[in-house]
């Protein structure tokens, strides 16, 4: 299953390619933010928000608690290690996740 996990964008990678850094649980990986960005608005306003990331895009953002409420259950499922494993296996550190 494939599901959207809360990351942390902690840097522009590609301003003109729509990408930022964003720390999954400690993976760091390039995003497609395309999807979240305020059009118009330089990308280095969403340093430090929380976003859903799914296949590789930043589909929604999300505030802290959500982000911490979201990984827990994730955990508890057990979702959240075969996600993360995705991350750390399938991809190199410039990929987009």
């Amino acid at each position: 299953m494939c599901l959207g996990i809360p990351g942390q964008i902690v840097a522009v990678a590609d301003a003109d390619a729509m990408l930022c850094t964003v720390d999954v649980s400690g993976v760091r990986r390039a995003v497609d933010v395309a999807c979240v960005a305020a059009p118009g608005r330089p990308l280095d306003e969403l340093v430090g928000a929380w976003v859903l990331v799914h296949v590789g895009f930043a589909m929604s953002v999300i505030d802290e608690d959500e982000a911490a409420a979201t990984l827990k259950v994730l955990t508890e499922i057990g979702e959240a290690e075969a996600e993360m494993a995705a991350l750390r296996l399938g991809l190199d550190q410039n990929a987009t996740i």
